[in-house]
């Protein structure tokens, strides 16, 4: 019996996240899972997104409308195939990571999530939360957080 059977997997399109994918295609590789990539996004207008990236530099990638989440998706599901995930799903949500992941885990019947661990040692992180602390916390399946900063 294989050790997971869906792996689910968050990215933002941030490299760290894009490393967690990576990871996350090699354990479902491994395993014969199939893997989920998911990315969580609030629609923006491109308008939003150009001042978002003249405001927050290399950080604006959190800011994106749905093409944007479509093109993220895109490239991390090529990385997942190039690290050797053979079956992959993504999947766009509207709202919050942590939500959208505990929702995506819940839909898709995972028994594994992976995250990357970017926020977690930060002091935003430890004050206000950060996406892995939370899904470790809140997921009701195995977590892999994926040491990527």
């Amino acid at each position: 019996m294989a050790a997971y059977s869906t792996v689910v997997v968050g990215t933002d399109g941030s490299d760290s996240s894009l490393a967690a994918v990576e990871r996350a295609a090699k354990v479902a590789a491994d395993s014969g899972a199939t893997l989920v990539i998911a990315c969580a996004y609030h629609p923006a207008d491109q308008d939003r997104v150009d001042k978002a990236q003249d405001v927050l530099g290399d950080e604006a990638y959190q800011v994106v409308g749905s093409a944007p989440a479509e093109e993220t998706l895109r490239a991390a599901a090529e990385r997942a195939a190039t690290a050797g995930a053979t079956s992959v799903e993504t999947v766009a949500v509207v709202g919050e990571p942590v939500a959208s992941l505990r929702k995506i885990v819940k839909q898709r019947s995972a028994d594994l999530l992976v995250v990357g661990n970017r926020g977690l040692n930060t002091l935003a992180g430890r004050i206000l939360g950060s996406v892995p602390s939370e899904v470790a916390r809140k997921s009701g399946v195995d977590v892999l957080i994926v040491h990527t900063t």
